[in-house]
């Protein structure tokens, strides 16, 4: 796929994490590579320390012991102001969008600006009308609140939202949870428009297997407070770990991944074909 650069540093570094929960093990010396450029995905069943990891990765939990580097930063060496500027250039989508109710949403999306900026409101409506635009939505939309969107429309703002400080690494918490297969398809779409479009590197938390085999350069399955492996769709098929399996044995694994056999969509490194849209 475009954009994927596998001689460059690596944007995300995980070395020998662990985290505890009293006695119960979320995660055991676990190591983790995200490159630049590249949209990766991390899978697990449920307990198997995704979200805590994602957590980990946008400081909102410590982990008891290793070390975590974003963007080539050191998190367990952060004061509050360095803690701010990295954050500054992550941008997060929430599974459930994270709206405010009570804005409009360009209220929504200039928020980050109006708090991290002196920029004047003028502009600061033009930006959120080029994000707005970036992400799907009509112009019309900006007035609107999330209680009047549809769940493929709060997703799209959401991302729109993600990007208004034009971050350099962007976190989709389950970006088609919830959506119909046709407002999946345009999310899915749309996520690797943005990573070829303007090279953004993109970690994605998801049960899509759509998603997985349609979007993503490299997937982590988690499971025993580790990783169990790292690979495209591709290559993970070919492995034998039962936590990996379970992907690709069932009835949905083996529907996505006919369908993906069926578009020439098999994930390998460098392959630029673009997915067509039939979601199962």
């Amino acid at each position: 796929m475009s954009g994927l650069q596998q001689n460059s540093a690596p944007v995300i570094e995980i070395n020998r994490l662990s985290t505890r929960f009293g006695d119960h093990v979320v995660h055991s010396d676990l190591d983790l590579e995200v490159r630049d450029g590249e949209i990766f995905a991390l899978v697990g069943g449920s307990g198997s320390g995704k979200s805590t990891l994602l957590r980990e990765m946008l400081l909102l939990h410590r982990p008891d012991s290793g070390s975590i580097r974003i963007l080539g930063v050191d998190l367990q060496r952060l004061g509050e102001d360095e803690a701010l500027a990295l954050r500054l250039r992550c941008g997060v989508m929430f599974q459930q969008g994270g709206l405010f109710g009570s804005l409009t949403v360009r209220e929504n999306v200039g928020l980050p600006l109006r708090e991290h900026t002196e920029l004047g409101d003028t502009l600061i409506d033009d930006i959120c009308a080029s994000k707005l635009a970036m992400s799907g939505l009509a112009p019309e939309v900006g007035a609107q609140y999330p209680s009047e969107l549809s769940g493929g429309m709060m997703k799209r703002a959401s991302l729109a939202r993600a990007l208004a400080l034009d971050p350099q690494l962007l976190f989709l918490d389950e970006p088609t949870s919830g959506l119909d297969p046709l407002s999946a398809d345009g999310v899915d779409q749309l996520v690797r428009k943005l990573r070829d479009v303007f090279g953004l590197t993109m970690v994605i938390i998801t049960h899509d297997l759509d998603l997985l085999w349609q979007v993503t350069d490299r997937v982590a399955v988690l499971a025993d407070g580790k990783v169990q492996g790292v690979g495209s769709m591709a290559e993970l098929s070919r492995m034998d770990a039962p936590a990996i399996r379970q992907f690709f044995d069932g009835p949905r694994g083996r529907a996505a991944q006919g369908q993906a056999d069926l578009r020439g969509d098999r994930q390998v490194i460098g392959n630029e074909e673009e997915p067509s849209s039939k979601r199962k």
